[in-house]
């Protein structure tokens, strides 16, 4: 008896301690993945972007399914217009309305969610763009002075007064959550490099971790194609060299 005993107190003093470890391993990983939500979020956005309805259908109902609200969503497709264009967005909406529909019929009662607060009257559209444009990229304070804000200052004002001021201004979304909806479709688009590097700078500077974005490459190689996730990969990988040598970070 005594001898079964000696052995159960070895297996607790060499065992034990590994399984904690291993169980804080998890914890702290599933602490800093991104929720059920964030990653439902990825697949609609990417196949909003390429106009694949077909993928999209089940994307939706995932969504729903993973706490996204129907407003949420409504708000993620219409922010997509500013990246994708109309056509796309409103595809996009039009599917989505046909599967509420649908579930309503069949007894499914989605949670609707909020609606996105009054503007104040004297809202000063150029000075919030400003704002948040900055913060995005880092700075302390907005560009100017670029050679296209010089040869185009008005692509300069629609992109300050009104993709970051007129919707990033709308809080049924996050800042955060409107950057993932963002590099998500950008990842699945062709030519767009430059930008999904930039959006997921951004992204990081809403307080996306490493481990984050790490994992957004992960979900988009799995929900939507390898291809798109080897270039997001590439593209992540120089973001995080340029961001290692970056006083800022």
């Amino acid at each position: 008896m005594k001898i079964y005993l000696n052995m159960f107190l070895m297996f607790l003093f060499f065992c034990t301690p590994a399984l904690a470890i291993n169980s804080e391993d998890n914890t702290m990983s599933n602490d800093q993945a991104l929720t059920s939500r964030q990653q439902a979020i990825i697949p609609i956005a990417a196949f909003t972007a390429d106009g694949n309805l077909d993928k999209l259908k089940p994307a939706l109902v995932k969504g729903l399914e993973a706490g996204l609200t129907v407003n949420e969503i409504k708000e993620a497709l219409v922010h997509l217009y500013a990246y994708t264009g109309f056509p796309r967005s409103l595809n996009a909406l039009a599917t989505f309305m046909t599967i509420v529909d649908e579930r309503k019929a069949q007894g499914i009662e989605d949670v609707i969610g909020k609606e996105a607060s009054p503007v104040p009257p004297d809202f000063d559209k150029d000075q919030y763009g400003a704002q948040v444009r900055a913060k995005l990229a880092g700075l302390e304070k907005d560009i100017s002075g670029a050679k296209w804000q010089e040869f185009t200052p008005v692509i300069d004002t629609f992109l300050k007064e009104h993709l970051f001021a007129d919707i990033f201004v709308r809080d049924v979304l996050s800042h955060q959550d409107r950057e993932l909806v963002t590099i998500a479709a950008l990842a699945n688009l062709s030519g767009a490099g430059s930008q999904l590097g930039f959006h997921i700078g951004a992204a990081m500077n809403t307080g996306l971790t490493e481990t984050q974005v790490k994992n957004f490459v992960s979900v988009l190689t799995s929900e939507v194609g390898k291809a798109q996730g080897d270039s997001a990969q590439k593209v992540l990988a120089e973001v995080l060299k340029t961001r290692k040598y970056d006083s800022r970070y």
